[in-house]
């Protein structure tokens, strides 16, 4: 009270009433402010509202705990708020205080608001920090040769790991947010200089266009993109290696990196490329070219071993030599089945092994998938289910498909040799070409960005060829591949 009448004396009573009638109005619009923002975060148990009395007078910090960690608040917000509380007002952000849809997003992706009573302002700063894991060696891409080290699951992480690598101004990251419902952000890499402008726009534009409510995971929005989603085959190259993504930037190619996701896209991709590991440009040259021959090679001799089996015992016995039909034949006597319905028998029996030793803990699912392959492989020809030259080609086969450096083209593999087979069992050899004359022909017809699949192995230009099955010595690799369309060339 005395205070009261001291100020009235000395400021005069008609002002007096006038900055009294000022907070009380400024109090009043606080309060609703906050009670705004308790009400649109109310079910959400982990927002935090704090009262702070400061030299500004309260303010009220909204945070939400799961996203921010204890440190980050103490150090850029309760230690300046307390010390330095122009640093906070140089470093927020200003926005609207009646913009409740603003504030709540704000919050919700690790934002700290900070509610000026006195002055009705609300500031926000970046505050996001959450435990991500350590980078560490690759599971997916083991590598013998190189660098050792992988993309995490945080998007800020692996943008470093590029740009550590290419420490030039001309490599540019534009930054997306996708999912109509999880608001992930994204992130689009590419070499300002060398990028084909054509193949970034068709880039950006697909993403810009996607309405699609979430991304758990970057293979999502690689379908979604796809030229073919349709077909069995991947048009895009993921990678988990910052080395790879290095190798196909200088190249002229589009990276794509996600939050929460470990892999990134690499656009355009041709086929051939899909048996293509950053190791080999590590090794030597003569190295390199046998072990490219042999993952394309391995991909053919997968989807046609089995179905040759069936074939040449259904349709085409005069086409083995006869000691090589007697053993099949000795082989086979005791088994009820015919050859098809043998194979299809043995070989999903082998994709429950996988299946299973994939879904199983590390240590017991190497364990169930050697000893239930060897146990169920030798118990099935005693038993005269299957011949036992017929589980040496399926596990033949079923090595075969994993030379691939990519996981998803091991994948399509599997399923490619599935039509294989069913063609072999209804018509024979004749019926395998069908299937191998549509297997060309889709590979034919399909694209990359609107470039055609199988650019290196039909190449654009001659020095294409000197990075392909046969790999050259290095000094002879100066020359940008010709799927890339690079503008420097």
């Amino acid at each position: 009270m005395k205070i009261g009448k001291l100020l009235r004396a000395k400021m005069g009573t008609s002002s007096y009433e006038k900055v009294q009638s000022e907070e009380r109005a400024n109090n009043q619009k606080a309060l609703q402010t906050i009670n705004q923002i308790k009400e649109h975060v109310k079910h959400m148990s982990d927002v935090v509202l704090k009262d702070i009395a400061t030299v500004e007078g309260i303010v009220t910090i909204i945070h939400c705990s799961s996203l921010v960690e204890n440190m980050t608040m103490q150090n850029m917000i309760f230690t300046p708020l307390a010390n330095h509380l122009n640093q906070i007002h140089q470093d927020a952000e200003v926005i609207d205080s009646t913009d409740t849809e603003k504030i709540v997003s704000n919050i919700v992706v690790g934002h700290t608001l900070l509610y000026f009573h006195r002055k009705n302002l609300l500031l926000s700063m970046d505050t996001f920090s959450v435990s991500t894991r350590a980078i560490s060696t690759s599971e997916v891409e083991s590598t013998v040769m190189g660098p050792q080290d992988s993309f995490t699951e945080s998007l800020q992480t692996n943008i470093s790991l590029i740009k550590r690598r290419i420490q030039n101004p001309k490599l540019k990251n534009e930054d997306r947010i996708i999912g109509t419902e999880t608001n992930t952000k994204m992130s689009i890499l590419y070499m300002e200089h060398i990028v084909n402008q054509e193949n970034l726009e068709k880039v950006k534009s697909r993403i810009d266009k996607l309405d699609y409510p979430g991304y758990p995971d970057i293979s999502i929005l690689k379908q979604l993109i796809e030229d073919n989603p349709l077909s069995p085959f991947p048009q895009f190259y993921m990678t988990v290696k910052p080395d790879t993504a290095m190798h196909y930037l200088l190249d002229g190619r589009i990276v794509i990196l996600m939050d929460n996701s470990q892999e990134v896209v690499i656009c355009p991709t041709s086929f051939f490329e899909m048996f293509v590991s950053i190791e080999d440009y590590y090794n030597r040259w003569t190295t390199t070219s046998l072990l490219r021959m042999l993952r394309f090679g391995g991909f053919f001799l997968t989807i046609m071993m089995t179905p040759m089996y069936i074939s040449t015992l259904t349709f085409h016995p005069e086409i083995l030599p006869y000691e090589l039909l007697v053993n099949l034949q000795e082989s086979r006597s005791k088994v009820p089945f015919s050859p098809l319905l043998e194979v299809l028998f043995i070989e999903l029996i082998i994709e429950v092994l996988r299946e299973a030793g994939s879904r199983m803990p590390a240590k017991v699912g190497q364990t169930i998938g050697i000893v239930g392959g060897i146990v169920i492989g030798t118990a099935a020809v005693e038993a005269g289910l299957v011949s036992n030259i017929l589980v040496v080609l399926v596990a033949i086969s079923a090595l075969l498909s994993f030379l691939s450096p990519t996981f998803v083209m091991s994948n399509t593999s599997r399923f490619i040799r599935y039509i294989f087979i069913l063609s072999a069992g209804l018509f024979g050899l004749f019926g395998q070409m069908l299937a191998f004359a549509w297997l060309i022909s889709h590979l034919l017809i399909i694209n990359s960005l609107d470039t055609p699949f199988m650019t290196p192995i039909i190449p654009r230009k001659a020095s294409d060829l000197l990075n392909s099955l046969i790999r050259f010595p290095t000094s002879y690799l100066k020359e940008k591949m010709g799927i890339s369309r690079a503008q420097k060339k």
